[in-house]
């Protein structure tokens, strides 16, 4: 009995141990530092230096350049860096350029004294988030191309594996230098976190579907034909396919809910006097937990049941978990309240985060896969964005928590029918060049 649980095991966690998940963690650990330099990290060395709060605030616009990153995306799916492209491929090199970069402007960032130089940290933040996001293209297309199908669910929860710990150990490794040798120290020391990628390019190689799908297509010649097939083809190639406006339509939508309910966790926590100790305690590390065990049943279901399944029961559990704050609020000051709703929200994110992901890739042309999923990330996150900033806190206002929560239960709803409409009419995603078939 023992042994054929021990098997059982072993066979759950074999998907995990395979060379393209392995890489897609290395990947999203390198990913993550450089978004927590100028998140928490910044901002906790500002504010020990004294910044004003209306200054240290201000620095969170740097993160716009993430949800603008779609802009420049086209340049890293075309340009073709000179020497060491032909040494390594254009993928691992744009990964080994852009690492190096990252590093350099971290340890500029360090290195700028916010008390005499506000303006060089300024113009190095936005330095390291131009960078950071950079790197995100370069590293998402990357692991896309080198994922086969049925690696996907893996490779995706691996990745958010990354992104968490990366993004964690960073900061946290920050801090700890910090204290002990200063600031410029500290960050050149998170600096190592870009390493990771670096190992992923060994282990990964260059990937060999995405050489196969630019060898399928046709070389555009002259100067717009080039342009074209930069900036336009792209968009043109998703839209045209069967239902692409509607996936779009789709991908908008589905997070629009959730984005409104967690962006607005904090307020309904202070509002019920929860302490900051209380909230370090649940919303921060038992939150952490939770999603990372969502994450690994995520890409357990994904295997099990299949994508498209997979999709629509992690967009019907992210749409209930709403339900769960609707509650925190009805009970008041409660921390196994505050706990469970935490934990199952978490839980059922990091669930979504795989299966959606997944999907997400797997909608990516080879031939544009560094434009089409930094478009698609982007406009899964705009619009609830966007709400959150201009409407949540009216609406909160207007309806109080309970109503709130229930009503960004009912936005998720659209989202979920869309979804099912899109299992009837197409039982995978929409086809196109390069891609091999999906698990249903």
């Amino acid at each position: 009995m023992h042994t054929l649980l021990g098997s059982g095991r072993l066979a759950s966690l074999a998907p995990f141990l395979e060379r393209g998940p392995l890489g897609a963690l290395l990947l999203g650990l390198a990913s993550g530092f450089p978004f927590a330099m100028i998140a928490s990290t910044l901002t906790t060395r500002l504010a020990e230096a004294g910044i004003d709060k209306r200054a240290v605030t201000a620095f969170a616009l740097t993160f716009l350049l993430y949800n603008l990153k779609f802009l420049w995306a086209p340049l890293v799916d075309r340009i073709r860096l000179p020497l060491l492209a032909t040494a390594i491929g254009q993928r691992r090199a744009w990964l080994v350029v852009i690492a190096l970069a990252v590093m350099a402007a971290v340890a500029w960032l360090g290195a700028a004294d916010p008390v005499t130089r506000l303006p060089t940290v300024v113009a190095a933040a936005l330095t390291v988030a131009f960078l950071g996001a950079t790197f995100d293209i370069v590293i998402d297309a990357y692991r896309i191309e080198s994922l086969s199908p049925d690696q996907l669910g893996a490779g995706s929860g691996m990745s958010q594996y990354g992104w968490r710990l990366g993004s964690a150990g960073a900061g946290a490794l920050a801090l700890v230098v910090a204290e002990r040798m200063g600031w410029p120290a500290a960050y050149a020391a998170a600096t190592l976190f870009a390493l990771p990628a670096l190992a992923a390019a060994l282990l990964l190689g260059e990937p060999d579907a995405r050489s196969a799908a630019l060898a399928a297509a046709a070389i555009p010649r002259g100067l717009l034909a080039r342009l074209r097939e930069t900036f336009v083809a792209p968009i043109t190639d998703f839209v045209l396919r069967k239902n692409g406006w509607i996936v779009l339509l789709f991908i908008v939508l589905h997070k629009i809910g959730d984005t409104l309910a967690n962006l607005s966790l904090r307020l309904l926590l202070n509002d019920l006097g929860f302490s900051k100790d209380e909230v370090a305690a649940y919303d921060v590390g038992f939150g952490l937990v939770a999603t990372l065990a969502g994450i690994f049943v995520g890409s357990i279901l994904y295997a099990r049941l299949g994508m498209m399944r997979a999709v629509l029961l992690s967009l019907i559990l992210m749409a209930v978990s709403n339900l769960s704050f609707a509650g925190l609020a009805l009970a008041g000051h409660d921390n196994r309240v505050m706990a469970a709703a935490v934990g199952f929200e978490n839980f059922a994110s990091g669930i979504g985060g795989v299966a959606v992901v997944a999907y997400l890739s797997w909608l990516c042309n080879l031939r544009f896969t560094a434009t089409q999923y930094a478009l698609l990330s982007a406009l899964a996150s705009i619009l609830g964005r966007v709400l959150s900033g201009t409407t949540a806190g009216a609406l909160i206002e207007a309806l109080g928590f309970v109503n709130f929560y229930l009503l960004t239960t009912l936005l998720a709803l659209p989202g979920v029918l869309l979804f099912v409409w899109l299992m009837r009419r197409e039982p995978g995603p929409p086809a196109h060049a390069g891609a091999a078939a999906a698990p249903a």
